[in-house]
């Protein structure tokens, strides 16, 4: 079931990543892959998380008619740095991935850029000050993006449920057998 719930978020960020960017000019400097691709990670699932990175990688390369492969490429970089992250250091709890977010953000567009660089592409804006906004509204974004998610986890509403339907706590019943006492 978790498998699904992040293939499906991930096919939602795919397509909000195409989409928002005509909407309006701040959502072009949000990553939704991205974030979904380190939540993946973050799950422990390496394998799940690098075909995912290399999927939307390329998918996203595909829409926006950028080199084909780069985005892939450094995505499922990411997506293997932080499953080797999180499957070495505890990582569950949310101010412990913002910092992660904001790391797999840098290493993401530093490695895109650099294979535009690499294959002879110039960037058409200024790269740190693209590299800085992406940063700030992709974290933003992610830690709201996780809060929905951990809201929305099959696991968390299993809790619940056995937490509400738990039998009361019984006392401790008196031996009814009294060896030497009277």
């Amino acid at each position: 079931m978790e498998q699904v719930k992040i293939t499906i978020a991930l096919i939602i960020a795919i397509i909000l990543q195409w989409t928002l960017r005509n909407v309006a000019e701040p959502f072009a400097y949000v990553d939704f892959p991205l974030i979904i691709i380190v939540y993946a990670a973050l799950q422990r699932n390496a394998i799940n998380a690098l075909i995912l990175g290399t999927i939307s990688g390329i998918a996203v390369d595909a829409l926006s008619g950028g080199i084909l492969g780069a985005n892939g490429f450094s995505k499922t970089l990411v997506a293997y740095a932080v499953s080797e992250i999180a499957r070495r250091v505890y990582l569950d709890n949310l101010l412990l991935q913002i910092p992660v977010i904001a790391g797999a953000c840098l290493v993401d567009d530093l490695v895109f850029y650099g294979l535009h660089r690499l294959l002879g592409q110039v960037p058409s804006a200024p790269v740190v000050v693209t590299i800085a906004y992406s940063l700030i509204g992709t974290t933003i974004a992610g830690t709201f993006i996780y809060l929905i998610l951990r809201a929305l986890s099959t696991d968390k509403i299993r809790r619940q449920k056995r937490d509400f339907f738990a039998p009361r706590r019984q006392t401790r019943r008196r031996n009814p057998i009294r060896l030497g006492r009277r």
